[in-house]
């Protein structure tokens, strides 16, 4: 197998989140501009334009430069938190990373197989969310940030409905990475473990990038990672308190807290899995906006 070194051209050498998104977002922006007078604009979706892989294909894409940012700049904490030094990464790693996000934009994405092109999109999701929030960074949540896309942008703030890059001559937001292509093409609860919000409440940034060839276990242990922090579940005196991913996104963990519950235990540790075995339900759902930043904002900057 031969590695691929992104670069201006011929990149491929032969070798969450938020309470209204995916389907509802788009039944939602039709209304408006109905209500408008104007009929949404036809246009093909994600999935159909990014829906071809190449079985067997033993091309990769070079996500080095996105490794070594991520062991520069995540800081794991004693709590099991991944934070980022935005700081420090604005200030010395944010050329880098724009160039790395411009190399994957050339990259020809149908060249993968599958799981090169689940790296592929979560990184690229992950490095552009990260390029977002360094623009406009200081700043103490995501959600403060609004680069326009739509009147829905009003209700749920955030950039991600804004289209920030451009593959294979397509424009692509935040959202379309996410709720047009990772969840419907893939179809693995998996993928919100590997896709991050730079907030508190997100599973965490990994301090190393997907690649196709260990994909599994690093989705898996991604998952077992959040499951079993307080951010993802506590369960105590028979209550069930779970991270909203699981209620926002609960027909990606079987449609139900029953479904949920059994994706849950797949993944906790023996004296979680126990509390959960107990469990018949979810009492409640939350989740912090903060941003993961390894030295917050001080109000009221």
């Amino acid at each position: 197998m031969r590695n691929i070194t992104p670069g201006p051209s011929n990149i491929l050498r032969a070798a969450r989140r938020r309470p209204m998104a995916g389907a509802l977002s788009v039944a939602v922006a039709a209304v408006v501009a109905l209500a408008a007078g104007t009929a949404p604009a036809a246009t093909a979706a994600p999935a159909d334009v990014f829906g071809t892989a190449t079985k067997g294909s033993a091309a990769v894409v070079d996500h080095g430069p996105w490794d070594r940012l991520l062991g520069t700049y995540v800081v794991p904490g004693a709590d099991g938190v991944n934070r980022v030094a935005y700081a420090r990464f604005k200030a010395e790693g944010h050329a880098a990373l724009k160039s790395y996000v411009a190399a994957l934009e050339k990259v020809d994405v149908a060249a993968l197989d599958r799981p090169e092109q689940f790296a592929f999109w979560a990184n690229l999701y992950n490095a552009k969310t990260i390029d977002v929030v360094l623009d406009k960074y200081p700043v103490k949540s995501i959600k403060d940030i609004n680069l326009g896309g739509g009147l829905l942008t009003l209700v749920t703030g955030g950039p991600w409905k804004a289209k920030v890059v451009k593959v294979k001559g397509q424009e692509l937001s935040l959202d379309d990475i996410e709720h047009g292509i990772l969840r419907p093409v893939f179809k693995d609860p998996r993928v919100h473990y590997a896709v991050n919000c730079a907030s508190f409440g997100c599973p965490n940034l990994a301090t190393e990038a997907l690649v196709g060839a260990r994909l599994d276990a690093q989705l898996d242990a991604s998952a077992k990672a959040y499951v079993n922090h307080p951010r993802g579940v506590r369960a105590a005196g028979g209550k069930v308190t779970a991270s909203s991913i699981y209620s926002w996104f609960q027909a990606d963990f079987g449609g139900s807290d029953k479904g949920v519950l059994d994706h849950l235990r797949r993944y906790a540790a023996p004296e979680l899995k126990s509390a959960l075995d107990n469990a018949t339900g979810i009492a409640d759902y939350d989740y912090d906006w903060s941003l993961n930043d390894a030295v917050p904002v001080a109000a009221g900057k």
